[in-house]
């Protein structure tokens, strides 16, 4: 018997089955599990979530004389619910990326520990929850779908421990907008944004000094990297009633069209569309993040360079689809105005690819900060253009990630 109750009735040995609210909401990344520590029934009580479904068949019931305030026959009468209320709270209506900045900070946050607590449990040999995942993605691609570039950008903002685990939120993010720009479905979409997530998997089997070695890795040491993509995939095909989308992802995201990826050396048409899709998001990535070894490209530097490997690399078409659904010059980059001021992109106008919205905030002529001012190159009253990109690691501006983000330093 599956029975809704409100959160004050939840007590030790109790099957909690799904929370009746955002997962935003709540402090799990997860439900279906039987609450075995008072903490998280505390952090429960303590969240936004008025009431849960529990499986009575898998834990405790309420105790007799207290009343439900539901119950239901099946998993298909509650996913039925939860999806009536999921629908209902959804808000993807197209905002600014100023708009979307804090929300898409907050999805950042509770999806690093999200992904953190995924990994762990693969560490511990426990099964991967792809279920659990899902809800992740909903949150991720409606908020690509009201902004693609506020979430996109500040996954980039990682530190170098914490790459492992956002660089799967932002192949996610970025899956899911190379899906919407390719013209997949909305299914499509949602499969391309999981198998983003879990593409990394395997890298939790990774020995951790090897992983995070903040040098040039031996020959040996590659040869283990080498093998994440292998070791994800026997993980995630245990996983009940699996994508198989994500499995191929996970697998074949390190493969090149001219055959010289892994780990089985695919060719070109031997590659399906999203592990295709997954090579270019993974490889943007971890071009532009700080790692343990460099500091991460500019973003407009790294679709320069990208553009240069194309051939043989990435399939043509996958990369023209992925620079439109980014820009040219990406949140994010710095570049040169013809009027001689420095700008940080802060939005695609999505009228051109080299007209994006820029804050202006420096003069290379006077040679000092100017009050930031918003430009938008795309309309036809703006005579200034964008010269060319500017590297960051020359110009050290402290605050440039501030200055388009509009968060503080550390937003999460």
């Amino acid at each position: 018997m599956l029975k809704k109750i409100r959160v004050d009735q939840l007590t030790l040995g109790m099957h909690l089955k799904e929370f009746c609210g955002s997962w935003m909401e709540h402090p799990f990344w997860r439900s279906g599990f039987v609450l075995t520590d008072p903490k998280d029934i505390q952090a429960v009580r303590s969240s936004s979530i008025k009431e849960v479904w529990i499986d009575c068949s898998k834990g405790l019931d309420i105790p007799d004389g207290e009343v439900a305030v539901s119950a239901a026959e099946s998993d298909a009468q509650v996913e039925a619910e939860l999806q009536v209320m999921a629908v209902s709270q959804r808000v993807v209506t197209p905002v600014s990326a100023a708009e979307e900045m804090d929300r898409a900070a907050q999805i950042c946050f509770q999806s690093k520990r999200a992904v953190t607590s995924m990994f762990e449990e693969a560490r511990l040999g426990k099964a991967v929850d792809t279920e659990g995942a899902k809800n992740l993605v909903n949150e991720i691609t409606d908020s690509v779908a009201r902004n693609s570039g506020a979430l996109i950008s500040l996954a980039r903002l990682k530190t170098a421990d914490d790459y492992t685990y956002m660089h799967s939120v932002a192949v996610c993010a970025m899956m899911i907008a190379l899906a919407k720009q390719l013209g997949l479905d909305d299914a499509q979409t949602r499969s391309a944004g999981l198998a983003g997530l879990m593409h990394d998997l395997g890298k939790a089997m990774m020995p951790m000094d090897v992983l995070n070695k903040p040098g040039k890795l031996t020959e040996a040491e590659f040869k283990i990297i080498k093998s994440h993509p292998v070791e994800g995939y026997k993980m995630l095909r245990k996983s009940p009633n699996i994508d198989p989308a994500v499995l191929d992802v996970c697998l074949y995201h390190h493969e090149k069209t001219d055959g010289s990826g892994y780990p089985k050396g695919l060719k070109d048409q031997e590659i399906s569309l999203f592990a295709k899709m997954g090579a270019v998001c993974d490889v943007y990535d971890a071009i532009t993040s700080n790692r343990p070894y460099k500091a991460g490209w500019d973003p407009a530097e790294s679709i320069r360079k990208m553009a240069e490997w194309t051939h043989g690399h990435f399939d043509p078409k996958i990369f023209q689809a992925f620079v439109k659904s980014l820009g040219i010059y990406p949140v994010g980059s710095l570049v040169r105005l013809n009027s001689g001021r420095l700008g940080v992109v802060i939005e695609q106008t999505g009228k051109s690819l080299t007209m994006p919205m820029v804050k202006v905030f420096f003069s290379t002529k006077s040679n000092m900060r100017v009050v930031p001012e918003v430009i938008d190159l795309s309309l036809p009253t703006t005579s200034d253009k964008i010269a060319g990109r500017e590297d960051p690691a020359q110009w050290k501006f402290a605050d440039l990630n501030e200055l388009w983000s509009g968060l503080p330093k550390s937003p999460w």
